[in-house]
């Protein structure tokens, strides 16, 4: 199994899978696409047991067959969408945006990071299903976390160069907390109202900024 090389490089979870082909034709990539939204939708409702191939196939309007065409089976869809999951978190720029106001810009962020994290909920409930008894899923999953928590970290770090940081706080340790907060509320999400999941994100915020920054301080994001 591949071990990650820094704590920049993310789990790479379709390594050693035998993938078929991506379509180059429109309509089968229009295909595949109504394959993934259709399992994230399943996934989401019956969790990955519940949900079945032929569940699938039926609510993206697919043939059976089409839908082999694009994967071997059903864990190895689970395992593209979680790899597209990650793919998207690796983007995420690790930095609020400029603003007068760094709490804001702070809350701005982790709703901004959260809403990529909503969009692959149903792929998360079934991945933390699979891993329960699939073994190799579950090194992937640490290995997943292990990488989350240091980007987390990189990111806190950061923040901590800025004006009125706090100095002598253990970054590592609220690192690896606020990574186990946030996906512990991507798995409440489908049980917690917009409205809820706003106050999550407030009260992250809240937390993280009075654990890193001084109560007198107020500054805004620098280059």
């Amino acid at each position: 199994m591949r071990k990650l090389q820094n704590t920049g490089e993310r789990p790479h979870l379709l390594d050693c899978e035998d993938l078929l082909p991506e379509p180059r034709q429109k309509r089968s990539q229009a295909k595949r696409a109504r394959l993934k939204l259709a399992a994230l939708a399943l996934f989401a409702e019956k969790g990955y047991e519940g949900t079945s191939v032929d569940d699938i196939v039926r609510r993206a309007n697919v043939a059976m067959g089409s839908f082999y065409q694009h994967y071997r089976s059903k864990r190895q869809l689970l395992l593209a969408l979680m790899e597209e999951l990650l793919e998207h978190l690796s983007r995420l720029q690790l930095r609020p945006k400029d603003t007068t106001d760094l709490k804001s810009g702070l809350r701005e962020f982790l709703a901004r990071a959260f809403s990529t994290d909503l969009r692959y909920l149903g792929a998360y409930r079934a991945w933390q299903e699979v891993a329960l008894s699939d073994s190799e899923l579950a090194e992937k999953q640490k290995q997943i976390h292990e990488w989350t928590s240091a980007r987390v970290l990189a990111f806190f770090r950061a923040l901590q160069q800025l004006p009125g940081a706090r100095s002598g706080v253990d970054v590592a340790s609220l690192a690896r907390v606020m990574d186990s907060f946030f996906w512990n509320l991507l798995s409440q999400a489908p049980r917690l109202s917009s409205t809820e999941l706003k106050e999550w994100i407030s009260a992250a915020t809240h937390l993280i900024y009075h654990a890193l920054f001084r109560d007198d301080q107020q500054r805004g994001i620098r280059d």
